[in-house]
């Protein structure tokens, strides 16, 4: 039986609901708060829209960057990992393609990804995998119910207090920004043309 997702691996767009801040038009602290998401292409529509509240969008990007590109503690994969697990489980198409994408890149891992789009939490990874996955489960799910016993389980698989920090810190971070993307805008997937079109 083929199991059907809406989840990929490819770049997607998003449309806001909320109509972003031109970039023209912009104030000079819109300006500056923009700054702090370095990019060589265009500001994308997602921060034009953040960028209504500058200072909020001043503080999210270098925490966001922190949490997910920090020196020590937890390897970028088991990051991208936890920000995947959350985004999936939250429904969010738009990140979990990113995530999914980057951990892709930096292991090469396409099937853990495939696994992971077709079961769910029910999806089983091995063993390397498996307690990250299991605990960013939990914690996206049933956050109240995550206690020492599961802390115990990833010092058990090798895991430090600060990479198990880490791994909280990007599951949860993206509990709030999978609500970030559903709540101000959408999804667009690419539109495909027919060979020959």
């Amino acid at each position: 039986m083929t199991s059907t997702h809406p989840f990929t691996t490819e770049a997607l767009d998003w449309r806001s609901y909320v109509h972003p801040v031109i970039l023209a038009d912009a104030t000079d602290a819109q300006h500056a708060a923009m700054k702090t998401t370095p990019s060589n292409m265009k500001v994308s529509d997602y921060i034009l829209t953040l960028a209504h509240d500058p200072q909020v969008l001043a503080v999210r990007t270098p925490l966001y960057n922190a949490v997910m590109y920090g020196r020590g503690g937890l390897g970028r994969p088991l990051r991208e990992l936890g920000a995947l697990v959350a985004s999936v489980l939250n429904r969010c198409v738009f990140c979990a393609s990113t995530h999914a994408a980057r951990f892709v890149q930096l292991t090469g891992r396409r099937d853990v990804v495939e696994a992971i789009f077709t079961d769910g939490a029910d999806a089983k990874l091995e063993p390397e995998w498996q307690p990250v996955f299991a605990f960013a489960v939990k914690l996206t799910r049933e956050p109240g119910a995550v206690g020492a016993h599961d802390h115990e389980r990833l010092r058990e698989a090798g895991l430090s207090d600060l990479q198990i920090l880490d791994l909280v810190l990007s599951a949860s971070m993206f509990a709030w920004a999978n609500r970030l993307m559903h709540t101000l805008g959408e999804a667009e997937y690419p539109v495909t043309t027919p060979e020959g079109g």
